[in-house]
């Protein structure tokens, strides 16, 4: 009888990583097992386990595509230099507006799964800590500061945070749009015309 060749049998590192973050986010953190991922991939047990010593490091590669995609570029995103406090925040606002930056789908899975997992609920609050003081820190580098600085930094949170796990869908425009005014309402003050042009250029 033939045998499965190498390549059956392990594929790559990265290959097993994508197909159980796919199936994680379309169908939680249950049903990333083993023997779903080797028969979605058509691959062999002995493959999984040429690259990870057992599930929970698979598992684990997912929290760190997570922290990477989603607190990574939001960290990254509010450090952006910025001449006013409006361009800062729509540097931020890409990342709810573009699927490519920040993965909402991702983010809404993860926290579905800390509920039942207190060792990730630890990493998932430790995150929002650390998105809420990037977010601070870009109103700070503007002149806001104390409770001002923390409580716009919080609605800026919680109103996208609102949008993903209401699962609201509209056209990327449409979001833009709605960004515009988002940044008004968060700054306490109108963007210019010049600022919102080159916001809503890059959506359109």
């Amino acid at each position: 009888m033939k045998k499965p060749s190498a390549n059956r049998n392990r594929a790559s590192c990265e290959t097993w990583i994508e197909a159980a973050y796919t199936l994680f986010v379309e169908e939680g953190i249950e049903a990333v097992k083993v023997m779903p991922l080797a028969k979605n991939l058509n691959l062999t047990r002995t493959g999984f386990y040429w690259h990870f010593k057992d599930l929970s490091e698979l598992h684990d590669a997912i929290v760190e595509i997570w922290k990477t995609r989603n607190t990574g570029i939001i960290l990254e995103r509010c450090a952006m230099p910025a001449q006013s406090l409006c361009a800062a925040l729509f540097n931020l606002l890409d990342c709810w507006i573009d699927n490519e930056l920040f993965d909402a789908p991702l983010d809404l899975a993860i926290r579905n799964w800390a509920r039942n997992d207190a060792r990730l609920q630890v990493i998932v609050d430790q995150s929002d800590e650390d998105r809420l003081a990037a977010v601070r820190a870009l109103f700070e580098r503007f002149g806001r500061s104390g409770e001002a600085a923390h409580f716009r930094a919080l609605t800026v949170i919680l109103t996208q945070t609102g949008y993903y796990s209401m699962h609201v869908s509209e056209p990327r425009l449409k979001r833009a749009l709605a960004g515009c005014h988002y940044v008004e309402i968060f700054a306490g003050e109108a963007p210019t015309e010049a600022e919102k042009d080159a916001f809503l250029k890059r959506h359109r």
